[in-house]
């Protein structure tokens, strides 16, 4: 993104309008009205003058523009942006006009051709059918509401123009503080993730946002997005984002249970995981993950409640504790010298009730006797108003102690009518609150459960790389079964003996060699289960012979397989690459435990141990894996090991599309591939 964009020096308006209430007359109002301080043009034929401002007849007319903001029809945007770039020396354009894209092929042609000459000239391009850009140094936008915009206040990019003014809205009305706001419309050049990586190249500590919030339809360059939301939160900014626009790409024909299993929305939730990126579900949860972190950082789960209503101190003790957070009941001999200070009635065992009755002075020493206890990380103040009289002692004693107090305080003010005027104050003075304790409570959530992204290592160096890629060099599609278990053998994966046959006495002459009991499976079939192609517990000659002859009897049958029979718990390894993404693993269960418990944990590879670790704590059968009722588990550090020698495969062979090890079988620290699928 070119500098510009940010701090131009000129700015020029094509197709400026008188009426403010057409993109064009808006625009020009909003930046002649708000901060920038340089050179302001306008363009519009039948005008010498709008708003004001110096007005010439067409583009060509213009001096040297910086930037450019274009609220003109779609049919005229690509001869104006090449007369500004090509004559004006322009360097940054923002397109409000919609019209492209979203009408067909003509307005497809039209975008790519505004997309090449940006790029042949090193400019930015935001847009079209975008809102704008503002930022501390100017409002480039059509709409309202402008917020004052503040270094180090929250950044807000939006791929939707309109999403992008509802969540202000939303942002605003909590009083969040915002620096910047990045509408990129159809992002035909400038990005989502175009935007974030200027983000991380020009951090700066006091100036550079500590929050981002993001609206994505489209994430067009997903390791751009991994890398810098990386960099950034290392840096000590919060990411949150929603993502809209799932599409389920589980509909292509898929050859494991794996394939079947994953989709691409399972591939954002890994992609935002791994990023550190807080996932949203809504415009109202994003802006409330916002205001939560824009206080100081809760560290722990436990929470004090002080209101002066019952009922919704009780029913955010409820969102908290089912969700995992405490709320811990504070004993009558710790809290008696609070109670002396307050009205008959009240309650201090948390939720600390002061009552309807309770003043400004008894809230203050709440929050500062709270502040103290070591068993609370965290305090929750709710005062709203019956309307009987001001509430504004009370909002002023919440700022106070927000800025005194150690531990971070969070305000829900329900009176939105009541209490209307305190609670602009409130927010005038830099105030941030909530409306509801459970919009409150799922924030918090959130933010409890938030996992630090991981700072990868380099992926492990598989010792027999060339000969697995000599293995498989050539081969497309499902790659034969015995070729599948040949990489197993030279990525160190441990696999039960066996042997693929094709006729009778081949299979009693393998069954002899392996021993007894065995496992026998048809060759070929994807599914094997389905096709009643699988047999457990073959422990006689005869029923070698008797299985042999309907195995290769199945349609499809290439073969069949003599296995070594494996016991214990049965887990599973399964591995999906999705476009853009890379490849998703997933661990959890094994056999059919997978298609009728769908307990897995995924991860976008490579994975670290550590990453792989915790994939196999969260499954909600870890206690199975554990050891249950006198039935011996499997060591999660060598469950941990094959994850990572399957990751390391994928960066060796990215070509794999599917894998996958279901079951692996075992017990203690012995854990055996049965089964393995790959697809290249």
């Amino acid at each position: 993104m070119t500098l510009q964009l940010i701090n131009p020096k000129s700015i020029a308006v094509i197709g400026a309008s008188e009426n403010i209430e057409k993109p064009g007359g808006k625009v020009l109002y909003n930046v002649k009205n708000g901060t920038f301080e340089g050179k302001l043009y306008a363009v519009n034929p039948k005008h010498e003058n709008i708003q004001g401002v110096q007005t010439f007849k067409n583009v060509s007319e213009l001096p040297q523009t910086e930037l450019a903001i274009l609220a003109i029809p779609a049919n005229l945007c690509v001869a104006a942006v090449k007369t500004l770039l090509e004559e004006k020396n322009t360097k940054a354009i923002i397109v409000l006009s919609a019209g492209f894209s979203e009408m067909g092929l003509i307005g497809k042609k039209m975008e790519r051709e505004m997309a090449l000459l940006a790029d042949k000239h090193k400019a930015t391009l935001i847009g079209p059918n975008c809102i704008g850009v503002m930022n501390p140094f100017h409002q480039s936008v059509f709409v309202s509401p402008v917020p004052k915009m503040e270094w180090g206040g929250t950044t807000l990019i939006s791929s939707s123009g309109a999403t992008c003014v509802f969540i202000l809205e939303s942002a605003l009305s909590k009083g969040l503080a915002f620096s910047s706001v990045f509408s990129v419309g159809n992002a035909v050049q400038t990005c989502i993730e175009d935007v974030l990586e200027y983000l991380n190249e020009t951090c700066e500590d006091g100036k550079s946002p500590k929050i981002i919030l993001m609206y994505i339809e489209s994430i067009k360059k997903p390791q751009v997005l991994l890398k810098n939301a990386q960099e950034l939160i290392a840096k000590g900014c919060r990411l949150a984002a929603v993502k809209s626009g799932i599409s389920d790409a589980g509909g292509r024909a898929a050859a494991s249970h794996t394939g079947a299993m994953l989709n691409s929305d399972m591939a954002v939730d890994a992609l935002f995981r791994k990023a550190g990126i807080i996932r949203c579900n809504s415009r109202g949860e994003l802006t409330a993950v916002g205001a939560v972190l824009q206080h100081p950082k809760l560290n722990g789960k436990r929470i004090a409640i002080i209101t002066h209503a019952g009922g919704p101190g009780v029913m955010l003790t409820d969102v908290l504790t089912i969700g995992g957070m405490q709320v811990p009941r504070l004993s009558d001999e710790l809290m008696s010298d609070l109670h002396n200070e307050l009205f008959e009635g009240a309650s201090t065992a948390n939720p600390i009730d002061i009552l309807a009755t309770g003043t400004s002075e008894q809230l203050e020493k709440c929050i500062a006797f709270c502040d103290k206890l070591e068993d609370i990380d965290g305090i929750v103040v709710i005062f709203g108003s019956p309307g009987l009289f001001s509430n504004i002692d009370a909002y002023r004693v919440i700022r106070e102690q927000q800025n005194s107090c150690l531990k971070p305080i969070y305000t829900i003010l329900p009176s939105i009518l009541n209490a209307k005027e305190e609670m602009d104050q409130f927010v005038d003075e830099g105030g941030v609150f909530f409306e509801d304790e459970f919009v409150l409570g799922n924030a918090l959530l959130s933010e409890s459960r938030y996992v630090a992204p991981v700072v990868e290592k380099e992926a492990g160096k598989l010792k027999n790389e060339a000969e697995i890629k000599a293995l498989l060099k050539g081969r497309k599609g499902l790659i034969p079964t015995h070729i599948g278990f040949e990489v197993l053998d030279l990525i160190g994966i441990r696999r039960p003996k066996n042997k693929i046959v094709s006729t009778e006495p081949e299979a009693i002459k393998a069954a002899q060699k392996l021993g007894f009991p065995l496992v026998m499976k048809v060759v070929g079939p994807a599914h094997k289960s389905d096709v009643g192609g699988v047999v457990l517990d073959v422990v006689t000659v005869d029923a070698v012979k008797e299985n042999f002859k309907r195995l290769i009897g199945i349609k499809n049958a290439a073969g069949v397989e003599l296995c070594q029979m494996e016991r214990g718990l049965e887990v599973l390894i399964g591995v999906k690459k999705e476009p853009g993404f890379g490849h998703i693993i997933t661990c959890g269960l094994g056999g059919i435990f997978v298609e009728i418990l769908k307990d897995i944990q995924y991860a976008l590879a490579p994975v670290t141990r550590t990453e792989a670790l915790g994939m196999i704590r969260a499954l909600k059968s870890y206690k199975m894996i554990q050891g249950v009722r006198g039935k011996e588990g499997i060591s999660e550090e060598v469950f941990a090991d094959v994850i990572c020698k399957v990751s390391d495969l994928l960066v060796a062979v990215p070509e794999i599309e599917e894998l996958d090890l279901n079951p692996l079988m075992g017990h203690g620290h012995h854990l055996s591939a049965v089964d393995v699928v790959i697809k290249i």
